[in-house]
């Protein structure tokens, strides 16, 4: 059912033969993202790579917005942002910058990890997947991640919540999840993107490029 051929230096988590035949069992086909897409963010972003992780809740649950990049929709999508869109705002406001592109991939091309807590949605039932298992894998690839530091971007309640399974000298910023029934409780003006740049650059390390690339 799924797509597994592109995961590299992630195959070896123990998600892969022990969780993830289980949750397969559970899911109808019609799932968001495509199977084909479920572990986009861990095929563009390996861990070796990996400098920034932005974790976020589930698949957006309208068809054809999911691309498997937390927060990423395809540049062809001509419906509402919603999220990203507030994502936008705030780097707007963060760094005076503009962004038209919605796919994200190149800030997963740049070691942005962009990993939901939960990998699929079915088609309208936000959070319906929450609990079938995928806390299992998210909680293995911050395990993986705590070889050194990194900087960590936990927005909304869901992926706050795994703040205990990341260790070491990291950059943990929590904040409200940018959803337009939450952004303005605490996401606008939290400054993820200058923040997360400075604290790279503080390590000698190149800033991330968020703007259009």
């Amino acid at each position: 059912m799924f797509a597994r051929g592109q995961l590299g230096a992630w195959a070896d988590l123990p998600f892969f033969t022990d969780d993830l035949p289980g949750i397969a069992a559970k899911l109808d086909r019609d799932i968001l993202p495509p199977a084909t897409l479920t572990f986009a963010a861990l095929e563009h972003c390996q861990p070796q790579d990996t400098r920034v992780v932005i974790l976020g809740q589930d698949p957006y649950h309208t068809a054809g917005k999911a691309d498997g990049l937390a927060f990423s929709i395809p540049d062809h999508f001509s419906g509402r942002l919603d999220s990203l869109g507030n994502i936008f705002k705030e780097l707007q406001t963060d760094l005076g910058q503009t962004r038209s592109r919605t796919s994200l991939a190149d800030w997963a091309d740049q070691g942005v990890l962009l990993l939901n807590t939960a990998l699929t949605v079915p088609p309208g039932k936000p959070k319906a997947h929450a609990g079938l298992g995928w806390s299992n894998l998210v909680t293995q690839v911050l395990n993986r991640l705590n070889d050194r530091p990194r900087a960590y971007l936990l927005w909304g309640g869901p992926a706050q919540s795994y703040a205990p399974y990341i260790a070491g000298d990291n950059l943990i910023i929590r904040s409200a999840h940018p959803s337009p029934l939450s952004a303005h409780r605490g996401f606008f003006g939290s400054r993820p993107f200058s923040t997360v740049n400075q604290w790279l650059i503080d390590r000698g390390e190149q800033p991330i490029n968020w703007a259009d690339p």
